[in-house]
């Protein structure tokens, strides 16, 4: 809790502040992309969509937009606890609302959580809205492997039916791709698992919002696909902090202002390539949540700008490596192997919520990368190689979303599978 306070004080919705005088400008007149905010300079770097759902809310006071964006987000925090932990609930005879009471605190301490309602960002909204695909591929691969569908109450109508069925899966990514960019890799991911409703559905999603917004406000359009969306710097140096994916963790290792572009297109390549790759063998093997975290992290590190705000896909990390050693602890695995998988998914978790590289903030040119020594190196870029390390070794339980709701967990000797988990 003290670490918490430490960090909270810090907040004042900055965010907010930026994208409601941005769009506040926009209204009167003003191109949007050439707002810059009093103090920082920064500017508005979403796409025109987001603008444009914005902009009913334009003239309230940013305390007010932020603490509805607070409880906002806390609400779709507890929606994605209540979908990503049900099946694991379900599967060891938990209570379903117990388990969400005790995960949402702990939830709310960590990096991305903490940073989303302190600045507030939008990011825990996007989460919620990809996770609700996941719910519905999930309700969809339980009808195609013969379970029957969700029930629903008489008298509700066709777009009940065809949630409860699965039949939207792809409207969430969708809205998140058109509302930001990068949610798009799960549109790949869909391609890449063949998942191929989901995806034209994600598509027509996307691009009808954007296309909306090309005929409202063409000229703005324009301006951001034209222009604004390739200028990378408009949210400040690669080099800084702040930013851990791949592109900043190379240019703190050049201890120059920006990544070596070279170098970062062929890891950046890497890591796309090793994240669908896993996740779509998590797919096969019936993990959807695996193979949906493999893909959030992964874009994590691909961007050019990743802040922590953006990695709200550790927190799911963390609930499958849990999950991982207590299905092993079931089976019987030695208590060597079932502590060591503990202590794994405790450090991911410890060092969600810690986020060591603020306490080791380095600026160029004052402040070499390096000032620290090896040990502040590794604590400036502890989220991205954690990051790293996840899309590697992230494991998967086989058929985990393939069983079927309130069926009762399977006896200990079905626990593990050769491939569950590595």
């Amino acid at each position: 809790m003290i670490l918490a306070v430490a960090f909270v004080r810090h907040y004042t919705f900055v965010d907010t502040r930026i994208y409601l005088g941005a769009v506040r400008s926009w209204i009167a007149g003003n191109p949007l992309y050439a707002y810059a905010a009093p103090g920082s300079g920064l500017g508005f770097t979403y796409p025109p969509f987001a603008a444009l759902v914005m902009a009913p809310f334009a003239w309230l006071p940013a305390g007010v937009m932020g603490w509805g964006s607070l409880l906002v987000s806390v609400a779709a925090l507890t929606f994605v606890l209540g979908i990503v932990l049900r099946p694991v609930a379900d599967r060891y005879g938990w209570n379903r609302g117990r388990t969400v009471a005790i995960a949402l605190p702990i939830a709310l301490l960590s990096e991305p959580v903490r940073q989303t309602l302190g600045m507030g960002q939008v990011d825990l909204v996007l989460f919620a809205l990809i996770t609700a695909d996941l719910l519905a591929i999930r309700r969809a691969a339980r009808v195609a492997n013969g379970g029957a569908p969700v029930r629903t109450p008489a008298g509700d109508g066709a777009v009940r039916r065809r949630w409860n069925a699965g039949t939207w899966a792809g409207v969430g990514i969708g809205l998140a791709a058109a509302f930001k960019l990068t949610p798009a890799l799960f549109i790949v991911y869909l391609l890449v698992t063949g998942q191929r409703r989901a995806a034209r559905t994600a598509i027509v999603t996307a691009a009808a919002a954007t296309l909306a917004t090309a005929l409202l406000v063409p000229r703005t359009t324009l301006q951001y696909f034209g222009a604004t969306l390739w200028q990378t710097d408009r949210v400040g140096r690669t080099d800084v902090s702040e930013n851990q994916s791949l592109a900043g963790l190379l240019a703190r290792l050049t201890d120059t202002p920006h990544a070596p572009a070279l170098a970062w297109v062929l890891v950046a390549l890497a890591a796309l390539v090793l994240g669908l790759a896993r996740a779509r063998q998590a797919h096969v093997n019936g993990d959807e949540l695996a193979a949906f975290t493999l893909v959030g992290l992964t874009a994590g590190l691909i961007s050019p700008v990743s802040w922590t705000h953006h990695m709200t896909f550790l927190l799911p990390a963390v609930v499958i490596l849990m999950d991982t050693a207590w299905r092993r602890r079931l089976a019987g695995a030695p208590p060597r192997v079932v502590r060591l998988r503990l202590v794994g998914a405790s450090a991911v978790l410890l060092l969600t919520i810690a986020s060591p590289f603020w306490f080791v903030l380095h600026r160029l040119p004052a402040t070499s990368h390096y000032a620290d020594g090896w040990p502040g190196v590794v604590a400036e870029n502890a989220i991205t190689l954690l990051l790293a390390v996840l899309v590697v070794a992230l494991p998967h339980r086989l058929g985990m979303d393939l069983t079927a709701r309130n069926s009762p967990a399977p006896p200990p000797a079905r626990l593990v599978d050769a491939r569950d988990g590595g």
